[in-house]
């Protein structure tokens, strides 16, 4: 059997490649020939090609992100999340084959783009229980290269000048990251929209973006105008048609002009007032949350990073972390977004701390090999190097990591540290200026890990009695 496959997750960086992997692995075990084509941050890879396409006897899409399937019409096709290929690689190749046959969607097969591999929306709206995350994970993928280069430029700019950012250069820098930073709105709406409508979305939920940025509406804003924007350009697409003669105006005039007049008014007018009331509302609420109750939320914001290892619940709270760095002045420092990164820090690491030191025996070798590249992926902020052991264990190995990394952020509360970047993990710890009270943040994160590792590490002994897993 011969299969084709792609897979792409919302931040193009640790599914994407282990999902890949995965599949690689699991074709070897079954004697299956494949070729997986990642969507990852830096684009497209191993690029499948039409020969390729042509002699598989099956397709699979391993994406939390929407993927163009216009390629693959008339191919057994298996649309699945990316965690699915993480998880139960082997099931997949026993379900593609009987999944259903693709017929590429009419309305796209006219676009320029059609035999792209740049990722791009399916428009199969009747995809409900894929759709809205998708789209939302599609605009979440292309947003976050924006926030983390932002964020770190504006690091960088404390290092080079203090935390005010004095002189030339770290206020040339500076500038860099809140441009960066700026965009981040515009382009999270942006491109949920064109995963809805494809690239007539993309004028009216940049806009809506923008206006959301503009009335600090924030992250709400822009998502529920992604969402307006792309809805409303498919139903125009659905709706209006023109003569033959007139239909090249669709993409450049009518659709453009239309959607944007339509969106922005409904922002402005409709959606923007209440959302930002709500914004600046939640705002306050967490300016004034001291003691016990800062204490609580980084409880719950660490226990969600690690209750399911980067999920739709861990990203609910990194975006959570990441709006409240929009509401930041020059200088400042976010507690939420240092709770939120400490935490998602603790599963790879508790992770690597037990299947390398304290209990090298009851793992396997593959686990043990993964416990080292843990190390790496926990001290980066990419929670996902846990995803190998949950895989295996998941009900010890997630209760172990939310126990810790709870703590971790309900420490890291206590002691009013803050953190200034949304992505970069300890090695933004040594970016003068880019975290508040850092030994005391280093201290959360060192208690968090511990009390995992040994979590962990007792759960295997009682489910082991004892015992070395054989390699």
């Amino acid at each position: 059997m011969k299969i084709v496959a792609i897979t792409s997750c919302s931040t193009g960086i640790a599914h994407t490649y282990m999902a890949a992997e995965n599949l690689e692995t699991a074709a070897k075990k079954l004697g299956v020939e494949i070729k997986v084509e990642t969507q990852g941050s830096i684009g497209v890879e191993n690029a499948l090609t039409s020969a390729e396409i042509a002699a598989a006897d099956g397709v699979i899409i391993a994406a939390s992100t929407t993927v163009n399937k216009d390629r693959f019409s008339g191919k057994k096709l298996l649309d699945v999340d990316v965690t699915e290929a993480v998880d139960h690689p082997e099931e997949l190749f026993e379900r593609v084959k009987t999944a259903p046959v693709y017929q590429e969607n009419k309305d796209s097969s006219n676009d320029a783009s059609a035999n792209s591999t740049e990722p791009k929306a399916t428009n199969n709206v009747g995809n409900k229980a894929k759709g809205i995350y998708g789209h939302l994970m599609t605009g979440v993928s292309y947003m976050i290269p924006f926030v983390v280069a932002g964020g770190i430029c504006t690091a960088l700019a404390f290092a080079v000048g203090g935390i005010n950012a004095h002189g030339v250069l770290a206020q040339a820098i500076s500038k860099l990251g809140n441009t960066a930073m700026g965009l981040m709105w515009p382009v999270l709406a942006g491109y949920t929209a064109f995963s809805i409508a494809d690239r007539p979305g993309l004028v009216p939920g940049m806009v809506a973006g923008m206006l959301s940025s503009s009335m600090n509406a924030g992250f709400l804003g822009a998502l529920l105008g992604g969402f307006l924007a792309g809805y409303t350009v498919l139903a125009m697409k659905k709706w209006i048609k023109l003569p033959s003669s007139f239909s090249g105006l669709m993409p450049i005039l009518i659709i453009p002009l239309i959607s944007t007049l339509f969106v922005g008014l409904v922002m402005k007018f409709i959606i923007g007032t209440p959302i930002t009331a709500l914004n600046k509302g939640i705002t306050a609420w967490l300016n004034s949350l001291t003691g016990v109750n800062s204490v609580l939320l980084g409880l719950i914001l660490g226990a969600m990073m690690a209750i399911d290892l980067a999920g739709p619940i861990g990203k609910a709270a990194y975006f959570f972390g990441v709006a409240s760095l929009t509401n930041l002045s020059a200088g400042q420092t976010s507690p939420i977004m240092a709770a939120v990164m400490v935490s998602g820090m603790v599963p790879p690491l508790a992770l690597a701390l037990s299947s390398t030191v304290l209990g090298k025996n009851l793992y396997s070798k593959d686990e043990r090999e993964a416990g080292k590249s843990a190390w790496v992926l926990g001290l980066s902020f990419i929670s996902e190097g846990a995803i190998p052991f949950a895989a295996t264990d998941p009900i010890r190995v997630l209760a172990a990591m939310t126990v810790g990394s709870a703590i971790t952020g309900g420490l890291s509360m206590w002691f009013k540290c803050g953190i200034a970047v949304p992505h970069g993990g300890f090695f933004v710890f040594l970016i003068p200026g880019a975290v508040s009270h850092v030994l005391l943040y280093v201290i959360a994160l060192v208690v968090g890990t511990v009390i995992s590792g040994f979590l962990i590490t007792f759960l295997k002994k009682m489910r082991y009695k004892g015992k070395e897993v054989n390699a």
